[in-house]
Formats: C-alpha cells, structure tokens, sequence
C-alpha cells in the first residue's frame, strides 16, 4: 500500500488541465511544408507515401490521408517536408484537411450554433470501430481517463445508441460492418452528428481502394467534425469536440 502511495505521489496530478494548451512531447502532429524548392523533377515524397497523401505542383498534403508514418521527411531531398508537435488537427470541413506552403494552417473549427445550443453542455458518443485495426479504438477509449477525463466536459462514452448524440466513426468501413454502422446510426435520436476518427475514416487510408469497403454510408451523411491521425492523438479528438462546441479555453 505505501509503495502504491509512494508512486502516485511521484507522478503528481495527471490531469491535464486545459487540452488546448498542451503539446505532448515527441509528436509527429502536423505535416510542415518548408519554403525551399523541390529538386527538379523529384517526385520522393510521392513515391515514398502509403497513402498518396501527397501532391506535387504546388507540393500538398491531405491530412485526410496522411497517416503521420514520417517517411517523406527523410526522403525529401531538399529537406522541404517535416512535422511539428501540434496535435490540432480536426476540421469541420474534408477540404479544410489539405495543407500547402500557401495554407500551411488548417481554418478554425467553425462552432455552429445550433450544436451549441442542443450539446454545449452535454454529449454522449457512440463508438463503431467499422472494420479498424483497433489503434483509432484505442485512442477514443482513452478519452475517458485520468489524463484526459472529457466526462469534466460534459462529455461521456455510452454503450448504446439510443443515448448518444454523436456516433465516432473509426476504421475504413468494411462491407462486413456496412449495416452495423447503419443501425447504430437509425437507432440514434435526432438531432446527431458524425465524427470521423482516423485517416481510414475518413478517406480509407491504407485500404481506399480495397473492394472489401463500402463507405456508402459517409456519402449519404457528411461528417460534422474530421480528426485526422494514424491514430489520432487522444489530443486530438478532445480539442475537435471541445471547438466545435464552442466550449471555452480552460473550462471544464
């Protein structure tokens, strides 16, 4: 029991106190794309991506894809691409995830106010891994712990769908889970919203040309919020919520 004491008092309080101000160290978050010039004719980076994240003329990044792997920093010739530790990567736009030298930023989290008004002081999530590798699962469960506590928010994890307000979407939607992922969405009251966690939420990633995917459902009803990551960091996703409903800086 005293060693058990003796450890905790070590580690002090783990709670981060407000999410927005944290920046973990050693992260690969945000993609940077510096302001050299690419060596004529080098195509590196594209040839090295797993996910075809990256374009050329002018040189850009969909976060959408990106999977944060790192691979086209060391292979860019010209030293052009790197990553910075921001770990505020969510949009409430897809096209809002592309990032370039003249937009090296993604646009603030827009808060509407309609969300606002029916979730700014609670919101229940309902977790459906469609067909991931459990790392973006991972991720979400962890949303619940010491360290980043979201329930402070007003903001809980419930087991059935009939509860929730919010369905987070993880895993390229494989066809085994299609109808899965459209019950969990019809059992839901209106009003509700999705959130895509995950590279291969949101664009497939590794697999968005497997014909085991059918993303029938994400053409049909439009993601409110996109947190990009391969995982995403757990960051990440508390900060996209807490934008988007417009919760301020520092309150919980």
């Amino acid at each position: 029991m005293f060693k058990s004491i003796a450890v905790r008092r070590a580690q002090g309080a783990q709670t981060i106190p407000d999410p927005r101000q944290a920046t973990p160290a050693g992260l690969r978050g945000k993609p940077v794309i510096g302001p050299t010039s690419c060596v004529a004719g080098c195509g590196a980076c594209v040839a090295v991506c797993p996910t075809q994240a990256i374009a050329l003329e002018p040189v850009r990044i969909d976060l959408g894809r990106c999977t944060l792997c790192g691979d086209c920093a060391p292979a860019c010739p010209s030293a052009r691409l790197g990553f910075a530790p921001d770990v505020r990567l969510a949009s409430t736009e897809r096209a809002g995830l592309v990032l370039s030298e003249a937009r090296p930023d993604l646009d603030p989290i827009q808060v509407s106010a309609v969300l606002r008004r029916h979730f700014g002081r609670s919101m229940k999530l309902r977790s459906v891994s469609a067909g991931g590798c459990n790392a973006c699962e991972l991720e979400v469960n962890a949303l619940t712990n010491v360290n980043f506590d979201i329930g402070r928010f007003g903001i809980d994890i419930v087991a059935s769908p009939r509860h929730a307000d919010a369905l987070v979407l993880t895993g390229p939607v494989t066809r085994n889970m299609a109808e899965a992922l459209e019950r969990t969405w019809d059992a839901m009251p209106a009003p509700k919203i999705v959130i895509a966690v995950g590279a291969c939420a949101i664009s497939g990633g590794p697999y968005a040309e497997s014909p085991a995917l059918a993303r029938d459902f994400l053409g049909r009803f439009a993601p409110t919020l996109w947190v990009p990551g391969c995982p995403p960091h757990p960051l990440s996703i508390v900060c996209g919520v807490l934008d988007l409903l417009g919760i301020p800086s520092g309150k919980a």
